[in-house]
């Protein structure tokens, strides 16, 4: 329970009823209503009314959100949060210097401590940047006390999360069915709650044989669904999709990331399955997975959610993802458009549709659509208030769809709730011990560093690969 206070000296302790006064509301329900000097009740974690002059209990804290946009709180479905602590470190790397750093070399001298200081410091930036819900693509967990440590994050700070466990240090038909593993599953999510969700997080290789098969049989046991990167150029493509229809492995909570270079009978493959992508436009762009997926999603109907990918190369934040995204789509359009010799009159995608993905979508996509990703009566109150004072930015405000992908920032957030409890407010993190993180980050850092030696981790920013290396199979699962 947070002790903080707001400026006015009033407490911001958890449980406590809320209501937003006189804002611009963004729901995102069914049919994206825009509500105008607006009031959203919250009461007992629940959205209790929406409207103008609402009365609320007694002891209610009122937020000013006048001159703000409330919206849902954003949705992210693919984050390596266990990554975090090595922020920028590979801002110039290609994908292929990715996977030698992280599958073939490093990955595997991450500590659970490591692991844990990641986790941490994604999990806070998240919630800063407006993000109240983040699938932890976790797939730097060679052991279960690494996985633990994950979980100890993520139960650490008042955020909504999921677990997506995997282990590129060994193949997911051999650590999906140990008993370890098991276990761990047993022990930590038995309860199942809102709060902490979980996916089986593995990709599929094309070997003709599919021996991925056991890990997506074992998800099926659990009750689970599999999130895995798929039409990554060069390294899995069509016939990982093939082999995942075609063995049953595909089903409607199933979640392919980035989808970038596929075929059209992949396509048709992942629609008909009623599977979702999540689409990383930073990465997509600057990794080589694949032009960014939305354009071609788009003409298959695949429903999309956003995500970051790792902060080692980019932002976390989903401001500049929804900006990405437009941007990359509508460049596709116009580029399609004059091979045709045509002009383009009417852009296909509008901020409002970018939105969605970034809130509802990846409601959609994670089975949480009648809880969370709409500010609508009876919803879980994850709310985000979008208001800067002292920012020139904010001000007019005509367009709010406009406004939240092509104007606004991190720093333009105002105040954060999730699941009913402030976790920021007056830009200010509440109950948040960012020094402690700091701390831990530290630690990580000087650990890898000394691990790795001065001269490679200098080196490892912009590596020179091997011919062997660049055409090694990443997944392999075997360490050099």
């Amino acid at each position: 329970m947070s002790n903080d206070v707001n400026s006015k000296g009033e407490s911001l302790e958890h449980g406590r009823p809320i209501v937003f006064r006189n804002g611009i509301v963004i729901t995102m329900d069914n049919q994206h209503r825009v509500l105008k000097n607006s009031d959203v009740l919250v009461v007992d974690g629940v959205i209790k009314e929406i409207g103008p002059n609402l009365s609320a209990p007694e002891g209610a804290l009122s937020i000013d959100a006048t001159g703000g946009i409330i919206m849902p709180g954003m949705i992210d479905t693919h984050r390596h949060m266990w990554q975090t602590a090595m922020r920028g470190y590979g801002a110039d790397w290609s994908l292929s210097q990715y996977f030698v750093w992280y599958y073939l070399q490093h990955g595997k001298d991450f500590r659970p401590e490591d692991i844990y200081s990641g986790n941490l410091l994604s999990e806070i930036e998240a919630i800063d940047a407006g993000v109240t819900t983040s699938v932890d693509w976790s797939h730097g967990l060679s052991s279960t006390d690494h996985a633990d440590a994950a979980v100890d994050a993520l139960e650490a700070v008042p955020g909504r999360f999921i677990l997506g466990y995997g282990n590129i240090q060994a193949a997911p038909w051999e650590w999906s069915v140990s008993k370890e593993f098991k276990d761990f599953y047993s022990r930590r999510f038995g309860a199942k709650n809102d709060m902490l969700g979980f996916q089986v997080a593995f990709d599929v290789l094309g070997d003709p044989s599919f021996p991925e098969k056991p890990a997506f049989d074992m998800a099926k046991e659990l009750g689970v669904s599999v999130t895995t990167h798929a039409g990554v150029y060069g390294v899995n493509g069509d016939e990982s999709i093939r082999l995942m229809h075609e063995n049953d492995c595909m089903g409607s909570d199933t979640v392919f990331v980035h989808c970038s270079s596929l075929s059209e009978d992949s396509y048709h493959r992942i629609a008909a399955s009623g599977g979702s992508a999540s689409v990383s436009t930073e990465s997509e762009q600057s990794a080589g997975q694949g032009y960014p997926s939305s354009w071609i999603l788009r003409q298959y109907d695949i429903p999309i959610s956003l995500s970051q990918d790792t902060t080692v190369w980019w932002s976390a934040d989903f401001f500049t993802a929804m900006r990405a995204t437009a941007g990359a789509d509508r460049s596709r359009q116009h580029f399609e458009s004059q091979l045709k010799g045509e002009q383009v009159v009417n852009l296909d995608v509008r901020c409002e549709e970018v939105i969605h993905w970034a809130t509802r979508g990846g409601a959609k996509a994670l089975g949480l659509e009648d809880k969370i990703g709409s500010i609508e009566v009876g919803k879980r109150a994850d709310i985000v208030l979008v208001k800067n004072d002292n920012s020139p930015v904010m001000f007019p405000i005509i367009n709010p769809y406009g406004h939240v992908v092509m104007q606004a920032q991190r720093a333009d957030v105002d105040t954060v709730v999730i699941d009913g409890n402030i976790v920021k407010h007056e830009h200010k993190l509440v109950g948040i011990d960012l020094a402690a993180a700091r701390s831990k980050t530290e630690k990580t850092v000087s650990f890898l560093a000394d691990t790795i030696g001065e001269a490679a981790w200098v080196d490892g920013m912009n590596p020179e690969l091997t011919e062997r290396q660049v055409n090694e199979n990443p997944y392999k699962y075997v360490n050099e």
